[in-house]
């Protein structure tokens, strides 16, 4: 772990294969920056969802911002009053106490970006793989206690 007082003292360049891979639920998380990394401030992964997989359903965060920037393919996105869908170069920002949800609803594999504001929330991630690593199966009610832990609920 990087000591609070050394983030910022120097750049850090992370190179492509640096960072923490979480697989959760059929969604590869691959944080290529951490709250560790950042002071808090921030964390950053690129996800990585197979055809037919359920990234999230919606759900508010009331602790931190995501915003979710598509690589490549179609992103099925709740923005709160239905679905759209994003392809390569749509952005979507779910502030505090905004409902969003994603999903992949193409016959094709969909990759992008997602920057958490301030970090934390790959804690959730973690715990979320720890179990099921220890036998546990993922339900929305495992979900749901898991992110109480991190002020998030369903909508």
């Amino acid at each position: 772990m990087i000591e609070s007082e050394e983030v910022g003292s120097r750049p850090l360049l992370r190179r492509p294969g640096d960072g923490e891979l979480i697989a959760v639920a059929g969604v590869e998380h691959f944080f290529r920056l951490t709250g560790e990394h950042t002071g808090g401030r921030f964390a950053f992964e690129e996800f990585t969802l197979a055809p037919g997989v359920i990234g999230a359903r919606p759900h508010v965060h009331h602790g931190h911002d995501e915003y979710f920037y598509v690589l490549d393919g179609e992103l099925t996105l709740h923005d709160g009053d239905g679905e759209v869908t994003a392809g390569p170069g749509h952005l979507l920002s779910a502030v505090r106490g905004t409902p969003h949800g994603f999903r992949n609803a193409s016959a094709s594999t969909v990759r992008g970006l997602c920057l958490y504001t301030p970090a934390g929330y790959e804690g959730y991630f973690r715990e979320v793989h720890a179990a099921v690593a220890a036998g546990a199966e993922v339900s929305d009610e495992l979900l749901a206690e898991f992110r109480a832990r991190y002020r998030t609920t369903s909508h």
